[in-house]
């Protein structure tokens, strides 16, 4: 990467396949455009470090979920998404949404920010945490904790936290 003075850092804290899109998107975006970005994986988002990527969607407490069906956004209440197997349903209807449209998958995504030279870091203490291993994890990410995530916001143009 060209040097240019310009940094963003992300917190990724949220690791479900809705929540995994906007992390993945901004990092590679803002690397094209010759950002120095980090990526810094804690709780839940450190699912997406993972080798082998198993993200659902979940409608229950998203009320801004709403699914094209048949010409129309259709909002799935709340008490529905009590029920078993709507995450399961929900997640094929995104899955398939996501492939129909053409829209590039996590793993092309993740792949595409280790390419770009995004750093990864995994919270050591959530590593810690859920008892998760380096051998769990893609090639690429390296262990931090949250001093050295602030170490590198202090200095970066651009601290986001998704």
């Amino acid at each position: 990467m060209a040097d240019n003075p310009k940094s963003m850092s992300i917190i990724v804290t949220k690791g479900s396949l809705d929540w995994a899109y906007p992390p993945f998107i901004l990092a590679t975006t803002a690397a094209a455009m010759d950002v120095n970005v980090t990526m810094f994986f804690t709780f839940y988002g450190l699912e997406l470090l993972k080798k082998k990527l198993d993200l659902q969607v979940s409608p229950l407490g998203n009320p801004a979920m709403k699914m094209p069906m048949g010409g129309i956004h259709m909002a799935m209440p709340n008490i529905v998404g009590m029920l078993p197997g709507v995450d399961a349903a929900a997640t094929v209807m995104m899955k398939n949404m996501i492939k129909k449209k053409g829209v590039a998958s996590i793993e092309d995504l993740r792949t595409a920010a280790v390419e770009s030279d995004v750093k990864m870091i995994a919270c050591q203490m959530t590593m810690d945490l859920f008892e998760y291993k380096m051998e769990d994890m893609i090639e690429g990410p390296v262990l931090g904790g949250a001093a050295s995530w602030v170490d590198l916001a202090t200095k970066s143009d651009i601290n986001l936290f998704i």
